[in-house]
């Protein structure tokens, strides 16, 4: 079983992360760190409550991340894609607990879990950037990182050629994969292709066996009217964050390239991942980072489902517990 402390900033997809996560008998979610993104830092916190609450997975840490870039810029929430609180259709009780544990227990965690640990960023890349510069010695015991993030010769998803994570922070983006070791990114060339339709949120109330069943078919079915405004050719959603740890749990499901990674940060192309692709490229001296760039959609449907309709088990958790 995997030891994984995420980051996230939930969000529809992070939040369907978070419940793989929860669900997956492979992954013993130790932490879960709460920063902005797809909405404001306190809704973020309270959308995690929430749904650890539902699945009675109190005993898991809430971490509060970040508020904001690292360049003080104004944050863009996006409630058109992901509703007013995050969840699509859901209001999060309005009871929910929104305790909340300090920045320093990620490097609690990552010490007591050392090489054991692996860390998994679906948001912007804040949180973990700042843990990097404030303790690099600790987080190098981290056995891997896993991120979402970049557009790699495709188009972006808020610019023409950035996606969201990326662009919503690039110095860190930038730092994170400059200095984070053993690192795995998951760009949309990838994760684009990860989609889940309506008749797959079907399936999931029908034969689902957990707390989640009502819950994870409404946010799929609110998910992909949002996508099909924007994109009406496309058969459904995207699950960018759900892959990410999907692949985590099944090492056959992308196919990657190990190239060094830089990122713009200012200007029209701000956020923009760049790689040399060119046969043979230039001579790396950089951290190479392995980034996914064809995905097994199969391997992923069949995981998807298997993983979303099955009972809950009880984990470990958190060594802080």
């Amino acid at each position: 079983m995997k030891n994984v402390l995420i980051l996230g900033d939930p969000g529809i997809d992070d939040s369907l992360a978070l419940l793989y996560a929860i669900l997956h008998p492979d992954i013993n979610l130790v932490g879960v760190v709460a920063c902005y993104g797809n909405i404001n830092k306190e809704q973020a916190v309270k959308n995690v409550r929430y749904l650890l609450e539902m699945g009675n997975e109190k005993q898991v840490p809430v971490i509060r991340g970040a508020e904001g870039p690292l360049d003080g810029n104004f944050t863009v929430f996006y409630p058109e894609i992901h509703g007013p609180e995050g969840l699509g259709p859901i209001q999060p009780g309005i009871h929910t607990s929104t305790d909340f544990n300090s920045f320093n227990e990620i490097f609690e965690i990552v010490n007591q879990l050392e090489d054991d640990l692996i860390v998994v960023n679906l948001g912007r890349g804040t949180t973990l950037s700042v843990a990097l510069i404030c303790e690099p010695d600790i987080m190098k015991k981290v056995s891997a990182f896993y991120l979402m993030g970049g557009a790699f010769l495709v188009p972006g998803n808020v610019s023409p050629v950035a996606e969201a994570n990326i662009h919503g922070d690039p110095i860190a983006a930038q730092n994170i994969l400059t200095k984070a070791e053993n690192t795995y990114l998951y760009p949309l060339n990838v994760t684009n292709a990860a989609y889940v339709t309506d008749e797959t949120a079907k399936r999931i109330k029908r034969y689902g066996k957990n707390a989640y069943k009502d819950l994870i078919p409404k946010i799929i079915h609110y998910y992909i009217r949002a996508y099909k405004k924007m994109h009406p050719w496309i058969p459904g959603a995207p699950m960018h964050d759900v892959l990410t740890l999907a692949a985590l749990t099944n090492p056959d499901l992308c196919q990657y390239v190990t190239k060094t990674v830089d990122v713009q940060i200012h200007g029209p192309a701000k956020g923009h991942t760049i790689a040399d692709f060119r046969n043979p490229p230039d001579e790396q001296n950089g951290n190479p980072i392995n980034i996914a760039l064809q995905l097994n959609y199969n391997l992923f449907y069949q995981d998807f489902l298997t993983t979303m309709t099955r009972p809950l088990v009880k984990k470990n958790h958190s060594p802080l517990n």
